[in-house]
C-alpha cells in the first residue's frame, strides 16, 4: 500500500522527511534483516537510528514485541490480532522449557515473573510496570496479562480445587470491564483511556495458584462527569446505559430514545466499550445483584438529568436564581431518581449557608448563576466519586483472598499515560507527576543501579550517560519549596486565589530550577515544566480551586437525606461534615495534591519492595492508524523513556545474574565429580578459602562477589 507524500509515492511506514532518514537508509541496503532481531542489544551499532529502524522493520511485518535489555518494547498494532493472545499461545509460553528461545511477548514477561515467584527459595513479590503515553496500549496489555495469569494459574490446579480457582479467576477478570466502564473514557488520544490509575495485586498461594486479587486506585478524574473537552466523551458507563437500556429500563430511568443530555457529548460515536450487557454480567458475577445495579443506573441517570439544569441570572442579588423554563422538568426528574425532595434540591443549589462570628451565626446568601452551576457540578462529581470508590471496595470484597491463603503476589501497574493537551490543569499535573515518579524508579533501578553495581564489583566499566529527571521531580515535589507546596499553601490562605500572584510566586521562588519556564506570549497565567517526555504548559487559572476540591456541607446533607438505599451507604448520616467553601473550619485542609502525593509514595514503597519488570508501550502514530509508523513520534517516545541507553547498558553489561548463594545451591550436585573432597558448606566461603574450598569447582569464584 502506497500513499502520497510531497507528490511522491511512499510506504506508510517510511520516515518521510525525518532528519534521521539519511542515516536510516544506510541500513536499507544491508543484506542483514533487522526485522529478525528480537533483542535490540544485538543491533550493531546501537544508535537511535538503528534501534528505530529495527522496530520499524519489525512493525512492517506485524511483529510488535521486541526485547530491549530489561525492558519489553510493545508497539501498538492499532488493529485486532487475536492469534497473538489466544489461550494456546499462553500455554506455549507457560510450558516452554527455555523461555528465552521463544519470541518476545508480554507473555514472556508474565511467565518470567511467575517463574521468579516459583523458583526462588524465598519468594519475592513481583511487579510488572506498564508505562507509555496515552493511547499506547497500556490498558490492553494489563488486561491480557490478567488473562494470562488466570490461564496458567488454573493449569496447575488439582481436580478438587479446579472449580474454586476458576470461580476466583472469573471474578478477577470481571473486575476489568466494570472498572473500565466507570473509570475509562474516550479522549483526543485514545478511545479507551484510563482516567484513573490502578495497581492490581494477583495473590498466589504456595502452589502458585491464584487465590484472589486486590485493586488500589489513584486519582479518578471526576471532573469529567461535569466537563468534557471538545471531541471527548464522558465515562463509558453513561453511554452504555443510554444506548443499551431496555424499554422498561428506559421508562424507569427516564431515558427516552434520542434524549439529549448536556453532559453526554459525542454520543453519536459507537465504540466497542459501549456494550452494556458485558458490564451488567460482570457486575453480577462480582456479587452486585440486579436490584443494586438498578440503583446504580438510576443514580447515573439522575446525574445526566442534573446536568441539564441551567439557571437564569437574577436581576436582584438578594433574590435566588430561577431555573430556565426547559430545566424545570429536569429538576423534578433528578429529585425523583435520587430520591431527594425537589424543594431541598433547589434550595441547596441556589442558596449558600455561611457560618460566621463567635456565636457561629448562620447566614443564608443567594448564589449567582455561576455559583449555582458550580454547586450543581460539585454535586455530580462528589456523587460519582463516592460511587466509584464504593464499586472498588465491592470488587475488592469479592476478589480479595484471606491473608492466610496467599503468600506472594504479582502486581500489575496500569496508570494513565503522560499527557499534554491544548489546555492542561491540575489533573494533567498529577498524571505527569506520577509518570515522572515511575521514570525515576526505572532510572534508579536499572540505568543507575546497574552501572553502580558493576563499578562496586570491580569490573571494567565506562559509565553510559542517561537522562535523569531528578531536577523535574525537585521542581514538582521537592523540599522545602516546590510547585505542589506553593499550590497547597495557596489553599491554606484564607483569601480568594489569584492566578497571576501564584504565577509570580512560582517564578520568583523556583526560577533557579532549569525545568521551569513560562510562555511569555500567553495572556493567561501559566508555567511550563520540562518533563522527561517533553515540555507541558499548565494553566494556573482554576488550579487552586481544584486542589481544594471543596464540597459545601449543604450538598453532603442533601445526599444524606436521600431515601435511596445506595446513596445512604455512600453518604452515611453519621459522617462528619466537610469544610465549607470559605474554610471557616480550623481543621487542616487535605488537598487533592496532598492525597495524591501520599498515595503515590505508598505505591513507590510497594514497587521498591518487589522485583520489577518493565513493559514500555509505544504509539507508532498519534492517530491510531494500523500499519502507520511515524519515525519522529516513535523516536521521541524512545528518547523520553531511555530505551537507547537501556540497550547500551544491557549490551555492555551482564544479562545473566545469579546470586552467589543461589549459584552454590543450584550447582552443588557438580561436586559429585570430586568424590574425594569433603562437601563444602552451602554458605558463602570466607575471604581466606580453606583447602576444601580450593579443591572445590567453585574455588576460583571470588567470595566478595554478590553475583556470578
Amino acid at each position: 500500500m502506497l500513499q502520497q507524500v510531497n507528490g511522491q509515492e511512499t510506504s506508510p511506514l517510511s520516515c518521510g522527511n525525518d532528519p534521521l532518514s539519511e542515516d536510516l537508509q544506510v541500513f536499507l541496503g544491508s543484506d542483514f534483516q533487522l526485522a529478525e532481531l528480537d533483542d535490540l542489544t544485538k543491533v550493531n551499532p546501537v544508535t537511535p537510528a538503528t534501534v528505530l529502524r529495527c522496530l520499524q522493520e519489525r512493525y512492517q511485518v506485524d511483529v510488535f514485541y521486541t526485547t530491549a535489555g530489561c525492558t519489553l518494547v510493545a508497539l501498538n498494532p492499532f488493529k485486532p490480532v487475536p492469534h497473538l493472545y489466544c489461550p494456546e499461545l499462553m500455554r506455549d509460553y507457560h510450558i516452554a522449557p527455555q523461555l528465552q528461545k521463544l519470541k518476545p511477548h508480554i507473555f514472556t514477561v508474565g511467565e518470567q515473573s511467575y517463574r521468579n515467584v516459583k523458583s526462588l527459595l524465598e519468594p519475592v513479590d513481583q511487579s510488572i510496570i506498564v508505562s507509555g503515553e496515552s493511547g499506547a496500549g497500556k490498558t490492553w496489555t494489563s488486561r491480557c496479562l490478567m488473562k494470562f495469569y488466570a490461564t496458567v494459574a488454573n493449569s496447575s490446579a488439582s481436580q478438587e480445587t479446579h472449580e474454586t480457582v476458576e470461580r476466583i479467576e472469573k471474578r478477577v477478570l470481571d473486575s476489568n470491564p466494570v472498572m473500565e466502564a466507570f473509570g475509562n473514557a474516550c479522549t483526543l488520544r485514545n478511545s479507551n483511556s484510563s482516567r484513573f490509575g490502578k495497581y492490581i495485586q494477583l495473590q498466589l498461594n504456595r502452589a502458585q495458584q491464584m487465590t484472589g486479587a486486590s485493586v488500589q486506585t489513584y486519582l479518578l478524574e471526576k471532573t469529567r462527569v461535569a466537563y468534557q473537552a471538545p471531541l471527548e466523551r464522558n465515562f463509558h458507563i453513561f453511554y452504555q446505559i443510554t444506548k443499551g437500556a431496555s424499554s422498561s429500563e428506559r421508562l424507569e430511568w427516564h431515558l427516552p430514545e434520542g434524549a439529549a443530555f448536556h453532559w453526554l457529548p459525542n454520543s453519536d460515536r459507537t465504540l466497542e466499550e459501549d456494550c452494556f450487557e458485558v458490564t451488567k454480567d460482570a457486575m453480577l458475577h462480582l456479587g452486585i445483584d440486579h436490584s443494586t445495579q438498578n440503583n446504580i443506573f438510576k443514580i447515573l441517570s439522575g446525574l445526566l438529568h442534573l446536568g441539564n439544569i441551567h439557571f437564569d441570572d437574577s436581576e436582584d442579588e438578594s433574590q435566588v436564581c430561577q431555573p430556565q423554563e426547559d430545566a424545570k422538568c429536569f429538576v423534578m426528574t433528578t429529585a425523583s431518581l435520587l430520591w431527594i425532595p425537589k424543594e431541598e434540591l433547589m434550595e441547596t443549589l441556589r442558596v449558600r449557608t455561611i457560618t460566621a462570628g463567635k456565636q457561629q451565626q448562620v447566614f443564608r446568601k443567594p448564589c449567582s448563576r455561576a455559583e449555582c452551576e458550580t454547586r450543581r457540578d460539585c454535586l455530580a462529581k462528589v456523587t460519582y466519586a463516592r460511587l466509584f470508590d464504593w464499586l472498588v471496595s465491592v470488587i475488592n470484597g469479592s476478589i480479595c483472598a484471606e491473608p492466610s491463603t496467599w503468600t506472594t503476589f504479582i502486581g500489575l501497574l496500569d496508570v494513565y499515560g503522560f499527557e499534554c493537551f491544548p489546555n492542561n490543569n491540575l489533573e494533567q499535573l498529577c498524571i505527569n507527576y506520577a509518570n515522572e515518579k515511575l521514570q525515576q524508579h526505572f532510572v534508579a533501578h536499572y540505568l543507575r543501579a546497574q552501572q553502580e553495581e558493576y563499578a562496586a564489583e570491580g569490573l571494567e566499566w565506562s559509565f553510559i550517560s542517561y537522562q535523569d529527571n531528578q531536577s523535574c521531580l525537585d521542581l514538582i515535589e521537592g523540599s522545602p519549596v516546590s510547585i505542589c507546596s506553593l499550590i497547597n499553601e495557596e489553599c491554606r490562605l484564607n483569601r480568594p486565589s489569584n492566578a497571576t500572584q501564584l504565577q509570580t510566586r512560582i517564578e520568583s521562588t523556583l526560577s533557579s530550577n532549569a525545568s521551569l519556564n513560562r510562555n511569555k506570549f500567553s495572556k493567561d497565567p501559566n508555567f511550563i515544566i520540562a518533563h522527561y517526555a517533553g515540555p507541558v504548559q499548565y494553566q494556573i487559572e482554576g488550579m487552586v480551586e481544584k486542589n481544594k476540591d471543596p464540597v459545601p456541607p449543604e450538598l453532603t446533607r442533601l445526599l444524606q437525606h436521600s431515601q435511596d438505599s445506595l446513596l445512604q451507604k455512600l453518604f452515611p448520616s453519621q459522617e462528619k461534615e466537610p469544610n465549607d467553601l470559605l474554610g471557616q473550619s480550623r481543621a487542616p485542609v487535605v488537598t487533592v495534591v496532598s492525597r495524591f502525593k501520599s498515595s503515590l509514595e505508598q505505591l513507590m514503597q510497594v514497587l521498591h519492595s518487589t522485583t520489577p519488570h518493565y513493559i514500555r508501550c509505544i504509539k507508532p502514530n498519534s492517530h491510531g492508524h494500523a500499519q502507520r509508523f511515524r519515525a519522529k513520534e516513535v523516536l521521541s517516545q524512545l528518547e523520553a523513556c531511555g530505551i537507547v541507553e537501556t540497550v547500551h547498558i544491557s549490551a555492555a553489561g551482564f544479562p545473566i545474574r545469579v546470586s552467589f548463594q543461589s549459584f552454590l545451591e543450584r550447582y552443588d550436585l557438580l561436586r559429585k565429580s570430586y568424590p574425594s573432597q569433603p562437601r563444602p558448606s552451602s554458605r558463602l566461603p570466607s575471604s581466606s578459602p580453606t583447602k576444601e574450598h580450593s579443591a572445590s569447582p567453585f574455588a576460583n569464584l571470588s567470595p566478595k562477589r554478590r553475583w556470578c
